[in-house]
């Protein structure tokens, strides 16, 4: 199969879909991989480092996508990149559909086999694809939390730690999966006193053993989350379903009900965000104002720390880009029922019942949408 790695050209994106590393095992399986020039300039890596491991360098993304069978990136098309998508083409990347209509439309209308990775789960329910993307959003949205809290970006000047006499910030995390415990784990060691709040009293349990009484743990409910919200210097929005969109758990009037320079961070922004007031923002123009609370609502958070964000992506995106390129997408779908809940768009039918939702459709089975060749 011929793999394309393209130059990613969302905003400050400098992650990039295969490092020479894992290029490298496509080539020793016998495909062959495509990287266009630059591509991973952004995350540390040059042409030469790729063309060391086989790879074949090519100048324009146009070339990329018109020569490859599959093309692996990281993060969604944008709309300059829609008219490069052909029929029967596999893109295997994160998508984030439910929260984007044109592109599911365009990924239906051309008939794209879309791959999601943010979808990939395993029968425990973890999603293998997206944990360490979660990590790391999870660790920068606490920087990034400390960092807008200072007076200088239009916070409330607070320090998220004290100091000796002086009180440290008190930070809400909404939601206790894998973002939300790392930006416990990072709030609670810079000293902050930490909150998360989540509907599963199991997960409560496990987090608050696990982190061994630095965090407070509170059942997820409206007033709980209204009262808690009102007291916080830091919100952090860390709630996922699975391929659909984020609910709406803080709303404009509990944001309304927040102190003048507190800060909210939207994780969950690439699934419609879980503040009733968040937008989508870039790295170029990071926050927004909304009653002097700061809104940080960036769509591509790792993109910031490329150089740890690739290489903990590729690291886990790997190997189930080789068992499509080796098997090709219909087998590796039918030999992985993991791999195949990544599928969302096929054959131009959507497939995942939470994109469909999102849009008010009913989502096709996957083996009606390949006309039985995958199993249900």
């Amino acid at each position: 199969m011929i793999v394309g790695v393209p130059t990613e050209i969302k905003d400050h994106e400098n992650r990039v879909g295969a490092t020479p590393g894992s290029a490298s095992d496509y080539v020793h399986r016998g495909h062959t991989v495509l990287v266009q020039s630059g591509a991973g300039q952004g995350s540390g890596y040059t042409d030469a480092e790729y063309v060391a491991q086989g790879c074949e360098i090519v100048d324009t993304a146009q070339e990329v996508w018109d020569r490859a069978d599959m093309i692996v990136k990281v993060k969604e098309p944008v709309p300059s990149e829609f008219p490069l998508m052909r029929e029967n083409q596999v893109l295997f990347t994160y998508l984030h559909l439910a929260a984007d209509e044109e592109l599911t439309n365009a990924l239906v209308n051309q008939g794209v086999q879309a791959i999601a990775y943010e979808t990939v789960q395993l029968p425990n329910r973890s999603l293998p694809l997206l944990t360490p993307m979660s990590e790391v959003a999870g660790r920068m949205s606490i920087q990034v939390g400390a960092t807008y809290l200072q007076k200088t970006h239009d916070g409330e000047g607070i320090l998220l730690g004290g100091i000796p006499g002086v009180p440290p910030a008190e930070v809400v995390i909404v939601g206790g999966g894998v973002v939300g415990a790392n930006a416990a784990k990072m709030a609670a060691g810079m000293g902050a006193n930490v909150t998360i709040i989540d509907l599963n009293v199991e997960r409560l349990r496990y987090l608050d053993d696990t982190m061994g009484g630095k965090v407070h743990t509170l059942a997820s409910s409206r007033m709980h989350i209204a009262e808690s919200v009102a007291k916080a210097d830091l919100v952090i929005g860390s709630v996922l379903i699975p391929g659909a969109r984020a609910p709406k758990l803080v709303t404009r009037d509990m944001v309304d009900a927040m102190r003048p320079g507190s800060v909210m961070v939207d994780v969950a922004i690439d699934q419609g965000g879980c503040f009733e007031t968040s937008q989508p923002t870039t790295h170029s123009v990071p926050t927004f104002l909304i009653n002097e609370v700061v809104h940080y609502c960036v769509t591509n958070m790792p993109g910031a720390v490329p150089r740890t964000g690739t290489q903990g992506l590729t690291n886990v995106t790997t190997p189930y880009g080789i068992a499509i390129a080796s098997k090709g997408w219909q087998q590796a779908l039918a030999d992985d029922p993991a791999l195949a809940l990544g599928a969302n768009v096929i054959n131009g039918q959507i497939v995942q019942p939470g994109v469909a939702a999102a849009f008010g459709k009913q989502a096709v089975t996957l083996m009606d949408a390949t006309g039985g060749k995958i199993p249900a």
